[in-house]
């Protein structure tokens, strides 16, 4: 499936869907009853690997990395979610497990590095930044990925942005707060509105199309 045709909408139990770009190729595939995206972020030129939140379903994402060498887990944030399968995965790969400090000690293994806002993540010779976004859990982080020549700008989210707002904070106007201005500041405040939107859950959006939201999503209070 080419990145013409791409449309990130999966379903639990369904294929996955394929994007490949210059310099990386996204695989993202849906699993268990929260419908978690779980993405496989491939160099194109080394084939080296790293998986965005082994959620659920070992036996699933243990096929989807088959052949692959997987390098490295990047977990979003520590609800669990997002990490039920992070064990069975690392076992079977001896992939690097990574995750903020705020949120590491919630997640079943032990987490090898350990990510600030700003710091730099690589698959093979592609480069990812790590982006705090703090409200729906003390340590939500985002990942970009800036594409060379016209592959464009793509950003997976975890539970921070969706299509259609932010990720939950329970009701509180503290953590809505920090979130908000967060997403606000760090993402649509850097990137540009072509930038492909990946989620933690359902389907995917762009910077773009969001952006004319945010005083909706500021005045409703979610």
């Amino acid at each position: 499936m080419s990145a013409d045709t791409y449309s990130g909408n999966v379903e639990v139990g369904g294929p996955a869907q394929v994007r490949e770009l210059p310099g990386l190729t996204i695989t993202k595939v849906a699993v268990s009853e929260m419908a978690n995206n779980v993405y496989l972020l491939r160099s194109t030129a080394t084939g080296e690997a790293l998986l965005i939140d082994a959620a659920a379903e070992p036996d699933v994402l243990r096929r989807l990395v088959t052949g692959v060498e997987l390098r490295t887990v990047v977990t979003t944030h520590g609800h669990w979610d997002h990490h039920r399968a992070l064990s069975d995965v690392v076992s079977a790969t001896g992939a690097e497990t990574v995750a903020h400090p705020a949120d590491a000690p919630d997640l079943p293994v032990s987490v090898s590095r350990k990510v600030e806002h700003g710091d730099t993540l690589t698959v093979g010779d592609q480069t990812l930044e790590v982006v705090h976004l703090r409200g729906h859990t003390p340590g939500s982080i985002a990942l970009v990925w800036r594409g060379p020549g016209d592959a464009g700008t793509h950003v997976f989210t975890g539970d921070s942005l969706f299509p259609g707002g932010v990720g939950n904070t329970q009701k509180d106007p503290v953590r809505f707060a920090s979130l908000i201005d967060d997403v606000e500041e760090r993402l649509f405040g850097t990137l540009p509105d072509e930038t492909w939107v990946y989620p933690g859950h359902g389907n995917d959006t762009t910077i773009g199309a969001e952006r004319p939201h945010l005083g909706e999503w500021r005045a409703r209070g979610w």
